[in-house]
């Protein structure tokens, strides 16, 4: 009966991911080797784990919006616009996708409130804090929690993120220096979409799609990235929550 479960579960699962990642456009062709302390997503034990996790409410939801940041410094960009469209809160118009509604990387700062926040020319320059990325978001009428590393705890991180990747509803952003995981320049910003207990890892759905597959991350890493110093900011980089007001 149990092996019967398993099958059952994965074969939706594979169906899922392959269409998610893989759909016709070769996206992971040129992608920076993952390292040995990371678990690239796309292999069959980053599936194995995806599989095997309870804590993966927000995956589906995720994945289904899942996208490539618009240029190099638009990873909050891209992730918002990810988790602004699986929460399904009132989108904008996208002339392009007309009369269907969709929050788009183009259309994210057409709000006055998000431009007061910070400009996308500043934006398309030099990115964003965490503190910029949660009032963007607020501008979007959700709810955010903004937490720098230093005002909380490796515990109480992965207590808090665990417990919201079992609850639908709701989303985790990371701020977080790369180099701090084995991977190559700065500050980063994406979405985590599932926790493995057995092994201790988040899944980060990298949105630099051309550089980096989503991958599995110890929590001691990555609470060691976001737990780094931010010169824009002065404070430490994080993690922010969201969910419907």
């Amino acid at each position: 009966m149990k092996k019967c479960l398993t099958n059952t579960i994965k074969l939706p699962l594979k169906s899922i991911i392959l269409g998610a990642f893989f759909a016709g456009n070769g996206i992971y062709a040129q992608t920076i080797p993952v390292s040995s302390d990371l678990i690239d997503f796309t292999s069959s034990y980053g599936e194995k784990l995806l599989i095997e996790s309870r804590s993966r409410q927000d995956f589906f939801p995720l994945s289904t919006q899942f996208l490539t940041q618009d240029n190099q410094a638009y990873c909050g960009v891209a992730s918002s616009v990810m988790v602004l469209n699986a929460l399904g809160i009132p989108a904008p118009e996208a002339p392009e996708y007309k009369p269907y509604r969709i929050f788009t990387q183009e259309n994210f700062f057409n709000n006055q409130a998000t431009r007061k926040v910070i400009a996308p020319e500043v934006v398309a320059r030099m990115g964003m804090t965490l503190e910029q990325l949660g009032k963007l978001l607020a501008s979007h009428k959700v709810k955010t929690q903004v937490y720098h590393a230093d005002d909380t705890t490796i515990e109480e991180f992965r207590k808090r993120a665990a417990e919201n990747l079992k609850q639908p509803g709701n989303f985790i952003l990371v701020n977080y220096l790369r180099k701090e995981i084995g991977q190559e320049k700065g500050g980063h910003i994406s979405p985590i979409a599932a926790y493995h207990e057995q092994t201790d890892r988040f899944l980060i759905l990298d949105v630099s799609r051309y550089k980096y597959p989503p991958i599995w991350v110890k929590t001691a890493d990555l609470w060691r990235a976001m737990n780094t110093f931010d010169l824009v900011s002065s404070k430490t980089r994080g993690f922010v929550f969201v969910s419907k007001n």
